[in-house]
């Protein structure tokens, strides 16, 4: 019987908190995994940045990746150690480049998904280049922005076709206003889209892996108070839709770690804003929902290391051979679904964690009271919150933790809708 070791790497931005907690826990699991005859257990290690060989073989087995969406030289070290070495990774690197907003809507709509009517409309400006001019001159069509957005109706949101954060996002009720907003948007290449008014129910679906958390968000809220702590809030089969959306749209495009948001009408949920392969992971905006996020991010590390989870290919053309004329959409996204559960290997994650995890919510519900808990949540409000404001909003999230461990003790269901 052999002793072997599995690496995983933190690949890490302004991260503060989650990885503190990440790696005490992990300290605290000490974990000796018996797989094949031998003994597995686990180093993690935050990853440097620094020049690299191609060929040097990589010192990791997984990485969760936090940086790739905007640092590139980490994303093409990624994208050399899976194609070298079998790296697994949050999220697939060529996925988390290429597939922008346009590229989400346009698959999910093929797939039956109820997206909102969606427009994407030429840059108001142009970052002068050789042969654009001609182009222009030749092949560009006058439009009348108006009737477009009559078309569309109002309100609808003008945002980039390949942003995220909420950068450029702008609620638009008439075409005065639309006006405005396409002469303000400068070189951005822009969607309208349809407004979901009124809406009943706004939801962000948070998955890891074959894991969901559903929560009531607040988009209109102080950061602190978006990701919302109500309960009951959804009937079990809208929260059933909700996760296999979720799970169905991340096996989709390579996504180990997204969140779904998604507006409830007239008993239709509207996917709005579902790429996000980089989800809040802070404290300071998680509050509440952050003991999750770490439980269930060393469940989906773990299992992914000890197992040598493959990264695996995008294959969209089995899904769309799915869709048959006539079809429900509930009817399509159970085929879709069972994808996605072997995308996941849900059934073989659900038993490796009860056979080799059993202990972790007690590890992590022991920890999350302590010094050094608390500690990492005072660093991260210490980075983001002027100094007048740290120990109250320490105090704050640091009493909301608490009220989770309250809420759910060890032993309670990992996918978890707060509902």
């Amino acid at each position: 019987m052999a002793e072997i070791t599995r690496r995983i790497g933190l690949s890490l931005g302004a991260d503060i908190c989650w990885p503190t907690c990440y790696q005490e826990i992990m300290k605290r699991l000490d974990l000796n995994i018996p797989m094949n005859g031998d003994r597995i257990r686990f180093e993690v290690a935050r990853m440097g940045i620094e020049p690299f060989d191609l060929r040097e073989h990589v010192p990791f087995d997984v990485v969760i990746d936090r940086l790739t969406h905007w640092y590139n030289t980490r994303r093409e070290w990624i994208k050399k150690a899976t194609i070298l070495d079998d790296v697994y990774v949050f999220n697939n690197p060529w996925s988390v480049q290429s597939m922008e907003k346009l590229t989400t809507y346009v698959a999910m709509m093929r797939l039956g998904f109820p997206i909102p009517d969606t427009w994407l409309i030429p840059p108001k400006e142009y970052e002068h280049q050789a042969d654009l001019q001609v182009t222009l001159e030749r092949y560009a069509r006058f439009f009348n922005l108006g009737e477009i957005g009559e078309k569309l109706g109002y309100p609808l949101f003008m945002k980039p076709y390949d942003g995220g954060a909420w950068k450029a996002v702008t609620k638009i009720d008439n075409e005065e206003e639309l006006r405005k907003a396409y002469d303000g948007s400068g070189r951005n290449i822009m969607h309208l889209q349809q407004g979901v008014f009124p809406f009943e129910k706004y939801v962000r679906c948070i998955g890891l892996g074959p894991q969901t958390r559903l929560v009531s968000y607040a988009p209109e809220a102080p950061l602190h108070d978006r990701y919302q702590m109500a309960k009951g809030f959804l009937k079990p089969e809208d929260a059933a839709l909700m996760r296999d959306m979720t799970l169905v749209i991340n096996a989709f495009f390579g996504w180990d770690f997204n969140s779904c948001e998604a507006l409830l009408k007239g008993g239709t949920w509207y996917p709005i804003d579902y790429a996000n392969p980089c989800p809040d992971s802070q404290v300071t905006s998680l509050h509440y929902h952050f003991p999750w996020l770490i439980k269930a991010n060393i469940r989906w590390s773990v299992f992914t290391a000890a197992t040598k989870k493959p990264l695996g290919q995008l294959t969209w053309r089995r899904y769309f051979k799915l869709i048959e004329e006539g079809m429900t959409f509930r009817e399509q996204l159970d085929r879709y679904l069972k994808i996605a559960h072997h995308r996941f290997e849900t059934e073989r994650f659900e038993a490796f964690c009860d056979q080799h995890l059993p202990h972790l919510d007690e590890v992590a519900h022991e920890f999350f009271a302590t010094q050094t808990a608390r500690d990492a949540v005072h660093a991260k409000v210490k980075a983001l919150y002027p100094e007048h404001e740290v120990e109250e909003f320490t105090g704050l999230f640091w009493e909301r933790i608490q009220s989770c461990r309250d809420d759910e003790p060890p032993g309670t269901a990992r996918d978890v809708a707060v509902a």
